[in-house]
This record gives structure tokens, sequence and C-alpha cells, in this order.
């Protein structure tokens, strides 16, 4: 029987080695701060080796400026150095807060595995340059609502344009994503004939 679940928010926000440190910076900061209270909120960042050493201690000031604790792993404690420890279940938890777990990431396949293995298949997003990483990472992570450069505080029924949400489903059968009236009804099908018959 299909059943539909309202599911928790564990989001990610990859940052690519090819992404606009700005609009990263941007998206990442919108992501968790914005109202970091809900569901579509990111609590986890990762983030590509290539691009820690300028990015992190950037995104980690604008961070601390709105109150957000970090939990690093011990690559991006080499970046944040005072910084909590991130332990295991940071990467399956889901905050509702003003906290957030960081990652450093060798490759795009090693961010899509860890948003495969400990998301809620939510929303996730990556900020890249590239088109190609875009694509991959659209097809490969097995979210509802997957973004390339832009903030997962989108997915929401009233701004996806289906009114006013219901809530967000992170099933696949039969409603997924944002859910509006319309994935709450059933259909029934009324046939008027004048005598026809199938050949």
């Amino acid at each position: 029987m299909p059943v539909i679940a309202h599911g928790e928010g564990n989001c990610h926000v990859f940052v690519d080695s090819s992404a606009d440190i700005r609009q990263a910076e941007e998206i990442v900061f919108n992501a968790k701060v914005q109202r970091p209270s809900v569901c579509n909120a990111a609590e986890k960042l990762l983030v590509h080796e290539r691009l820690a050493p300028k990015f992190l201690p950037l995104i980690a000031k604008r961070l601390r400026s709105a109150g957000v604790e970090l939990r690093c792993d011990e690559g991006a404690l080499e970046f944040i150095p005072d910084a909590a420890p991130a332990a295991e279940a940071d990467w399956q938890k889901e905050y509702l807060d003003l906290i957030i777990a960081i990652k450093t990431v060798r490759t795009l396949s090693e961010a899509i595995d860890h948003i495969n293995r400990y998301g809620s298949h939510h929303s996730d997003a990556i900020v890249t340059g590239s088109k190609a990483n875009g694509e991959r990472f659209l097809r490969s992570v097995d979210s509802a609502a997957v973004y390339v450069n832009a903030s997962t505080r989108f997915t929401d029924g009233y701004e996806f344009g289906l009114g006013a949400e219901i809530g967000i489903s992170t099933q696949k059968l039969h409603a997924r994503g944002p859910m509006g009236l319309a994935e709450l009804t059933t259909s029934k099908f009324i046939v008027h004939g004048t005598g026809q018959t199938r050949g």
C-alpha cells in the first residue's frame, strides 16, 4: 500500500572544485541560515579538497557571524582548527538549528556516495562551474529535489507553484517532493457512452 511520508531533511550542499567562491558562499549561507529550523535547510556542507583552503575559512567566518556552530571532519579541521570535531552520528543528523557538519571530499563521486549514504533523499545541491559535473550530480543523487547552483531552501510547494504546501515526500511511490492538494487526491474515470464497443 502506498504511504506518503513527510521525511526529515538531512540536506547537503556540495561545493565543487570549479565553483565560484562568492556564489558558493551565498548559497551555503542562505541554505543554512535563512530559516534553519525547516526541513529544506542545509545540514551538511561538503567541499572539494582543492577549494577547501580558500573556501572553508571564508564560509566559516560568514556562518559564525550568524551564530552557526561548525562540526568538521579531519580535512575541514585543517582549515577551521577551532571547530568541533564531527562524530559519525553527525552525518545522519537533522539539526533543525544553527549547526552544520562540514566534510572535505576528494572527488565528485565521493560527494555523491556520501549524500546517497547519509542523506534523507530530501534536497541536495551542488555549486559548480562544470556543466558536466552538475548534470552528473542531478542524475546520481537520489533525492526528491536536486539543485545545481541554487539553495536547497527552494524545496517548497508554494515555490514550486503547487499552492499551499502539505508536506515534502521523500518516498518514490506515488508523490515525491513538495506536495500540494493534487498529491492528496485520487482519480475516478467517468465515461458516458452511446453504445461504443471496443474492437
